[in-house]
């Protein structure tokens, strides 16, 4: 018997959940193939980057997640090009052929157009950006302490987030945490709680995917923890001065950018059709146009949900995508139909900080405490790997005890967007 060859590109949530759904079936062979050798627990990224739990808590190396699965061969590389008339996909060292393609290679930030406000504003989307983030806001404490001059005190003391989006909120309500309990005693010559944390959002209002109560509950926690809330405003400039909003400088040495993102270029090497963002368009098989047998997943795809809008960029989307690809695949392979995809919405959460967060399902809006310890168990939930999991409840329990956070290290990283 002559066994199906799957290629997948991309060990995030929807490739990994492929790979793991087609392990050990027979008559299917998988190649997955990832330019990082690690899955990565992007929801959590920012609690790197918040000094709250170190990179190797939130990611698993995708040899250790797949060794059980004697018919899937792991992959180091980078795809440079994809022949979808042979069936072909290249990386820099080596070509596979396929007969079924899954591309899921997630997506990167976007600075709309001005790539140039990078250095002064990084995104958070690689290990390698996070830590990056981390180092500035660390080290911008530090510098403040040695500081004599009071405006460059206050320039070290002022950090701004652009973007009101989940990760947005989230880095936000950590600073606060960071600057008025973490670090609340440990400087002699700077007082951490005249901190200044500003959330900039050009929308009307911060997580404008929940309904407008729970979007209001948000902002009012914001603002007890001592964030400053700028709605309705879009940033002109971005420099190692700071920010410029409505024509004035606000004085930062951090920024932090939460703003936008942009789906993988391998996208492009498929010669089809895309949305305005770059996102892959398929149809309700998640599949690419005149081409059955190729997939894709993820942030890169544009797929249609019962509204006939596209699917959000979520890791449930992702995960499911993934999981229906992988039967539809062995489906196929058994000489059965397909069926098409239906993403079950799960609902949505968002923490605000320690105790406060809100979630909405089906109706149902919770905020506070409870919507809090919600967004702790299923965030474990979903972490890949029993250490992961257990190393991360210690962590939170630890840190919820005594404010503390146990990766406090200032390092240097090569952390410049760097996509698939």
């Amino acid at each position: 018997m002559t066994s199906a060859h799957v290629v997948i590109v991309g060990a995030g949530f929807a490739g990994i959940n492929a790979a793991k759904k087609l392990g050990n079936k027979s008559g299917i062979r998988v190649t997955i193939i990832d330019k990082k050798n690690y899955h990565l627990f992007q929801p959590l990224l920012y609690q790197v980057a918040m000094a709250g739990l170190s990179p190797a808590e939130i990611s698993s190396p995708v040899r250790s997640i797949l060794v059980k699965y004697k018919n899937i061969d792991t992959v180091f590389g980078k795809v440079t090009n994809i022949n979808l008339s042979n069936q072909i996909v290249q990386t820099e060292f080596k070509q596979y052929e396929y007969d079924y393609l899954i591309l899921a290679c997630g997506a990167s930030h976007s600075y709309f157009g001005k790539n140039e406000w990078e250095n002064f504003a990084p995104g958070m989307k690689t290990i390698e950006q996070a830590t990056e983030i981390r180092r500035r806001v660390l080290t911008a404490f530090e510098l403040a302490e040695r500081e004599n001059d009071p405006q460059k005190i206050n320039s070290y003391l002022t950090f701004i987030v652009v973007g009101g989006g989940p990760t947005g909120v989230e880095i936000t309500g950590s600073l606060c945490e960071i600057a008025y309990f973490t670090l609340n005693n440990e400087f002699k010559n700077i007082d951490p709680k005249k901190t200044k944390i500003y959330l900039i959002e050009a929308g009307k209002k911060v997580l404008a995917n929940f309904s407008d109560s729970l979007t209001a509950k948000a902002l009012a926690d914001l603002n007890k923890i001592g964030a400053t809330v700028l709605l309705n405003s879009r940033v002109e400039n971005i420099t190692q001065e700071g920010v410029w909003l409505n024509g004035k400088l606000i004085p930062a040495a951090t920024v932090i950018w939460a703003a936008g993102v942009q789906p993988s270029e391998t996208g492009k090497l498929l010669g089809t059709e895309l949305d305005q963002l770059g996102r892959v368009l398929v149809d309700n098989y998640l599949n690419l146009k005149n081409y059955k047998n190729v997939f894709v997943l993820g942030d890169q795809a544009h797929a249609k949900g019962k509204n006939n809008l596209p699917l959000p960029g979520l890791a449930p989307v992702a995960i499911q995508q993934g999981i229906h690809t992988a039967k539809n695949i062995i489906q196929i392979v058994n000489g059965k139909s397909p069926s098409p995809f239906e993403y079950f919405d799960k609902g949505q959460m968002a923490t605000i900080g320690r105790g406060r967060a809100i979630t909405e399902f089906s109706g149902i809006k919770l905020s506070g405490k409870i919507a809090w310890l919600c967004w702790l168990v299923v965030h474990i939930l979903y972490l890949i790997g029993f250490r992961n999991k257990f190393f991360v409840f210690c962590q939170w329990t630890w840190s919820y005890i005594t404010f503390g956070r146990g990766a406090r290290l200032i390092t240097n990283q090569n952390w410049k967007n760097n996509d698939s």
